[in-house]
């Protein structure tokens, strides 16, 4: 199976990437399921159902949220409509949507996707990701139900990001984690067959702080003194995060690249 994970898409400039480029990448790159983790599409702060349709119709199987999941209110109603929105496993059992969700992958095969918050750094405590992410991986063993298996680990510490990948390795076949917009360099497949990216980076405009337009991060990093709201950077955006291939009979990663798509960060298709 042929698999793209596309990090945290950022407001208006990262919306426009996803949605220039998205078809064509799946059509070159022979795609047979494309994840995009999107929980700052709408002005750097959650998602709204409208934007949530554009990713959707734009080319994306699956979206991901994340610790700003509902900042959107429209949210709480939509992702009940929508299947192919996931919020993460181990927020309040009380949330709406799903946390994991098997989904079609063309010619009789199936992936699970899932996604955890992480703890460390986080600003509010939630449930204890890795537990809920094994009840997930029991569930639909890879090789069974599921031929791919790809986690989303949205949190703000690398360690805590390799971690969930050495703990999944071969029960997944890709743990890439989200949440600092910020891409690693560390693309591997672990002794077990998992493939591995501590931090996919953002769809987004780099010439910016984390996504943000620069001045009044800079401001308020500068001065200690904040003097308007944070607005996404506007500016060409690169597509940023990973392509991974699978063995569909182990669900294990044969191939895994970093991916920079346009923007800044551009580098060679995989």
């Amino acid at each position: 199976m042929r698999i793209l994970f596309l990090g945290d898409v950022m407001g208006r400039a990262g919306r426009q990437a996803i949605s220039e480029n998205l078809g064509r990448l799946r059509t070159e790159w022979k795609l047979d399921f494309i994840v995009v983790n999107g929980e700052n599409a709408s002005n750097g702060m959650g998602l709204s159902g409208a934007h949530a349709k554009g990713l959707l119709e734009a080319g994306a199987d699956c979206i991901t949220l994340g610790d700003h999941a509902f900042d959107q209110k429209d949210m709480l109603q939509f992702i009940e409509s929508e299947p192919r929105i996931l919020r993460p496993l181990n927020f309040s059992k009380s949330a709406p949507g799903k946390g994991a969700r098997l989904f079609d992958a063309g010619r009789g095969r199936k992936i699970l996707v899932m996604q955890a918050l992480g703890q460390v750094f986080m600003k509010r405590a939630f449930d204890d990701p890795f537990s809920a992410v094994d009840a997930a991986l029991r569930t639909y063993p890879m090789g069974g139900q599921a031929q791919a298996i790809l986690v989303d680990m949205h949190c703000e510490a690398t360690s805590e990001k390799m971690a969930m990948g050495h703990f999944c390795d071969g029960r997944a076949s890709l743990v890439v984690g989200t949440h600092t917009h910020v891409p690693t360099g560390d693309a591997q497949i672990l002794p077990g067959g998992t493939g591995l990216l501590s931090d996919a980076g953002m769809c987004g405009d780099y010439n910016s702080v984390i996504g943000m337009d620069k001045a009044e991060p800079m401001r308020r990093f500068i001065t200690g003194m904040p003097k308007a709201r944070f607005t996404p950077a506007l500016g060409e955006a690169t597509l940023s995060g990973v392509f991974v291939e699978t063995d569909d009979r182990t669900g294990k990663a044969t191939n895994i690249r970093m991916i920079r798509q346009g923007g800044r960060l551009e580098q060679a298709a995989p």
